[in-house]
């Protein structure tokens, strides 16, 4: 494993391909380094002995110690262990680990490149390509994200069916050195600091579709690709500083006839493979999120308790109720996940065929357990801010500025009409409105809380796959023989 220091070198080398206010910017601008400092940790855990058996794994490429981020999953126990680190890391980071996108890509294009080869044996060789790419990825500890969700122009039209083809990433151009894409995919997290940008459909596709049903994978600074990026940082802190200060950033990933080579192509024309690959990425992203919604409930436990210790109201029946239902959906959503690292097999969901085997051998964890977690936390999200705002009441929305607490004519005024708690310092208790105000009526806060309830799929995305997947007739079945129905 090479580390943070190698990643930020190379990230700090690449070409300046990022727009932000009007701004062509490189990866060294400071607006960057809160979220540098979020992927950073992952480095340095991986190299804390402390935390090597979650952060690290065997490749089943090299047989190399490599960090788990850049790991195919070779057994349930993969699995497991990938959602402990991933709420293990976000505790500490106060939010997203802003990297489990990658892993979470290549695995799914791991799987799709070895069955899109077998249906065409001997002119693809997709899945041989993908492996000597992973094999370096791996061994230079490389950062990935994914591009997988598209403009999609008319959403009530298919992609062939636009009145502009660009509105999906598609083929141009094929010729014998590699392929030339256009389009644009957008909300895509930490495309601006990823070594690599691993791309892939966002649907299901017919036939009619073939040139939308392209994988591939191209650095960040790739000629012809160019990032328009939003910045999610907190305030700016001068005085009281965070314990940590995280940041985001997503890019639209505008891709302007962009030339890649085949030996970067993973699918390129094989509609059925292509959808399987869109809802195979997006099951391996819902499972993260039973490791990273877990532990947004863990901070927003504390939190809550925190708030309202401060404000006296922490033996009050209403926030005991709070407490408990925040409790559940953590520990539910995070049951959700193990269980479908538990029940993981090589295998996907076909529709009209159901369970068949899938890929390779490597895991994929059960949809079914991995939609009903992500479901779960997800439609919760507003309501959970709502009673953090309920117990902490209107003090994180119009705290006073930092400044007042060290202007010599207000300093013991601001100090004085802040603190509430005998039993805790004027000085803590500050912190904690300012963390309150930035996680939840901050500009970042706003932006997390979209992403929460949408990234990796949309709750309704979720309920169309737990519904089409379940075996619903089974339960119908139950019902008509107790019930003594005839028909």
């Amino acid at each position: 494993m090479q580390g943070k220091e190698r990643w930020l070198e190379r990230l700090f080398r690449m070409q300046r391909n990022l727009y932000i206010g009007g701004d062509k910017i490189g990866r060294d601008d400071e607006r960057l380094g809160p979220v540098l400092s979020v992927v950073g940790l992952t480095y340095d855990l991986a190299r804390d002995p402390a935390y090597a058996e979650l952060m690290t794994a065997t490749s089943h490429l090299t047989g190399e110690r490599i960090n788990r981020f850049c790991h195919v999953h070779q057994s349930p126990e993969d699995l497991h262990k990938k959602q402990d680190m991933t709420r293990m890391i976000c505790q500490k980071v106060s939010g997203c680990v802003r990297r489990c996108m990658g892993v979470d890509a290549l695995n799914a294009i791991y799987t799709v490149s070895y069955e899109a080869d077998r249906e065409r044996p001997g002119e693809t060789a997709y899945h041989e390509n993908f492996k000597k790419w992973l094999a370096r990825f791996q061994s230079q500890d490389m950062m990935g994200c994914c591009a997988q969700t598209d403009v999609k122009g008319d959403r009530m039209k298919r992609p062939h069916e636009q009145p502009d083809p660009d509105s999906y990433v598609h083929v141009v151009e094929r010729n014998r050195e590699g392929i030339v894409v256009r389009g644009c995919k957008l909300h895509i997290s930490e495309a601006s600091i990823a070594d690599e940008i691993l791309v892939l459909p966002t649907r299901a596709l017919l036939p009619q579709d073939r040139d939308y049903a392209v994988s591939f994978v191209v650095p960040g600074d790739w000629e012809g690709v160019k990032q328009l990026v939003t910045i999610h940082n907190y305030r700016r802190r001068d005085h009281f500083p965070r314990g940590f200060d995280a940041g985001a950033t997503d890019s639209y990933v505008i891709f302007d006839d962009v030339f890649v080579p085949w030996e970067r192509v993973f699918l390129c024309g094989e509609h059925k493979h292509g959808g399987i690959l869109a809802l195979l990425f997006a099951l391996f992203h819902r499972h993260s999120y039973s490791g990273c919604k877990p532990a947004l409930g863990d901070l927003l436990l504390g939190t809550c308790v925190l708030a309202a210790e401060v404000n006296g109201i922490g033996k009050a029946k209403h926030v005991n109720d709070k407490l408990a239902e925040i409790i559940k959906i953590t520990e539910l959503g995070y049951a959700a996940g193990f269980t479908a690292s538990a029940l993981a097999k090589p295998e996907v969901y076909i529709p009209g065929r159901g369970m068949q085997p899938y890929g390779p051998g490597n895991y994929i964890p059960n949809s079914i357990y991995c939609n009903v977690g992500r479901c779960l936390t997800g439609e919760s999200v507003f309501h959970e801010m709502e009673m953090l705002a309920d117990i902490a009441g209107g003090m994180p929305a119009t705290f006073p500025y930092e400044g007042e607490f060290v202007n010599p004519e207000v300093k013991d005024l601001a100090r004085k009409y802040t603190t509430r708690c005998q039993n805790i310092s004027p000085e803590s208790q500050a912190q904690l409105w300012r963390y309150i105000g930035d996680v939840a009526v901050s500009g970042k806060a706003g932006c997390a809380m979209f992403g929460a309830l949408h990234g990796g799929g949309s709750p309704r995305m979720e309920k169309i796959g737990i519904t089409s997947q379940y075996d619903i007739e089974k339960r119908k079945d139950l019902v008509r023989k107790i019930s003594g129905m005839e028909d």
